[in-house]
């Protein structure tokens, strides 16, 4: 029996589906975790086949590819150096369990299987795993570990039983997605089961970008007297020794790990976009992003985080203007892009809107002009992009705003054409709010200037498509602070009209929002993917039928 343990945390990037890569990177961190002297390194959950797999799971090649690398990587043990926990799929009896395994001395010498599986928001685990049983602990070097995964820990169950059956540690692997506030919600969660249990708990989360989700690692470990035992960074990659000595009155304590500052919520909000996108950019292998540069908030915002997150080089800027782009928004894009550093062009959609205007004058000529010719601004500015990324490579990044998708403030096949939108779930009071934040900060990882990126008049000039003479947003929309709330009541807390209203929104203008919400969802169906911010994003999350006759007829 020992009463010393040394447990390195591996806060670590895998990617989807890549197992070989996924078992590399896990040989890399084991090697770490020796030169620091671990007895032990802790992988998190799924890390051979990537955090959420979804339906690859259902494949017999893919689980059979992700057990052999589990065993692969146990027969590296044989070494004498650390043992390790780590998650995969893992096929047993005509089930397929998400698993975590002990590897030592050249083996599997133990596995859990996950018992609580999500099946709300992003995560539908239910439609790919079985529920393993309730787990015992697992011997390790005379030490009895818990090894409840991720969502187990969110209710009492499995800890109890954990608790009941003599663990003394728990170790938790988690692919916890962050979301604003999550790092409050997992902390009361894991003070509840410490409180419970009595049991210290080291909780290892994974990191990085996978399709709309970003994991913000933040791994930490909390002793039996709930007392932060360390922490590691937010969106830093790395692996972390942590010390632990059993005192035979107390248990076991942590007596050397990190100790990092997480940030305020600004900063996290702007790193998960930053992250998100540079994952998404990286993992699909596109060489850049190119996006159209107009002049306007969303636009700058989007450039900025594309070169906090690939660099200069990577970014390619693009003013299409037309005649009724003004010159204050000439102005604004080109010093952008100079703040920015990116290259920059304009390529003129005069000709394009012309052409189809002429060809389309025999049908529209009796017909007085509306939304129908904006559009084509915007259908000829998405060509144009799509044009070059089409010829030279790199991925059209989109700039609406949850506001704009939330109303359908946006032109299908215009710009709404692309691959990934960084911004799809923060609404336009926080696309302001954060751009003057990058504008005062840079936070550590961001490849951008370390100077203001973001002229100040475009910060501070009404907000416009321009796409006839005079126009602003607020000629159709609501202001963005009353827009924002309605929506956040309706989005994310599903409030009443009558709740809502109680709130001092005006009755009329709260109707009319949920009817533009309704009828936007065909819209949101085709829209690019985007990295989810708040608690309920489109896709993941909110899922409404596009044929949906339901009002709220309360008032």
């Amino acid at each position: 029996m020992t009463n010393e343990l040394a447990i390195a945390c591996a806060q670590l990037n895998p990617i989807v589906g890549d197992i070989a890569g996924n078992l590399a990177l896990a040989r890399k961190a084991r090697a770490e975790a020796a030169e620091l002297g671990a007895d032990l390194v802790v992988f998190t959950e799924l890390f051979i086949s990537g955090y959420p797999p979804e339906d690859l799971v259902l494949k017999p090649a893919f689980q059979q590819a992700c057990r052999d690398a589990v065993e692969a990587l146990a027969a590296d043990t044989a070494d004498g150096g650390p043992a390790v926990l780590i998650g995969a799929p893992w096929h047993e009896d005509v089930k397929t369990y998400n698993a975590f395994c002990l590897l030592e001395e050249g083996s599997v010498t133990a596995t859990r299987f996950k018992v609580d599986l999500p099946n709300y928001g992003p995560f539908d685990e239910k439609r790919v795993f079985a529920p393993g049983p309730l787990p015992g602990p697992v011997p390790f070097r005379g030490v009895r570990l818990g090894v409840p995964i991720c969502e187990d820990i969110w209710e009492d169950e499995v800890v109890e039983c954990l608790e009941e059956s003599g663990a003394e540690l728990l170790i938790v692997p988690n692919g916890s997605p962050w979301w604003k506030y999550k790092h409050d919600l997992r902390l009361n969660v894991v003070v509840q089961r410490v409180t419970e249990s009595n049991l210290p708990l080291i909780y290892v989360n994974q990191l990085g970008g996978q399709d709309e989700l970003i994991f913000d690692g933040a791994s930490f470990g909390l002793h039996a007297d709930r007392t932060l035992a360390f922490q590691m960074p937010a969106f830093e990659e790395g692996v972390a020794l942590t010390r632990w000595k059993r005192d035979r009155g107390e248990g076991w304590r942590c007596v050397e790990g990190p100790m990092a500052a997480l940030g305020d919520n600004d900063e996290l909000m702007w790193l998960a976009c930053v992250n998100g996108l540079r994952d998404y950019v990286d993992k699909t292998g596109f060489p850049g992003v190119v996006l159209g540069l107009s002049g306007g908030i969303d636009s700058a915002i989007c450039a900025a985080i594309a070169v906090d997150a690939l660099g200069p080089e990577r970014v390619h800027c693009v003013m299409m203007p037309y005649r009724y782009t003004s010159n204050a928004s000439l102005t604004d894009a080109a010093d952008c892009a100079e703040a920015l550093d990116v290259r920059y062009d304009s390529v003129s959609i005069v000709a394009p809107v012309d052409g189809f205007t002429a060809a389309l004058s025999p049908l529209f000529d009796a017909l007085p002009a509306d939304t129908t010719e904006e559009n084509l601004q915007s259908r000829a500015r998405g060509t144009t992009l799509m044009a070059i990324s089409n010829k030279f490579g790199p991925m059209v990044v989109t700039t609406g705003n949850k506001s704009e998708m939330s109303v359908g403030y946006s032109t299908l096949y215009g710009d709404m054409n692309g691959g990934f939108n960084p911004i799809k779930d923060l609404y336009k009071t926080e696309v302001y709010r954060l751009a003057a934040w990058r504008n005062a900060n840079r936070p550590q990882g961001c490849l951008g200037p370390d100077h203001p990126v973001i002229p100040t008049n475009i910060i501070a000039k009404a907000p416009s498509a321009e796409l006839k003479p005079g126009q602003t947003d607020q000629d159709t929309l609501p202001p963005y602070d009353t827009l924002d709330d309605i929506l956040e009541c309706l989005v994310e807390n599903e409030m009443s009209i009558a709740e809502i209203v109680a709130r001092g929104h005006d009755v009329e203008t709260v109707k009319r929002v949920e009817n533009m919400l309704y009828v936007a969802e065909y819209k949101r169906r085709q829209a690019p993917p985007g990295i989810k911010i708040t608690r309920k994003n489109f896709g993941r999350d909110r899922r409404y039928p596009i044929v949906n006759r339901y009002r709220d007829t309360a008032m």
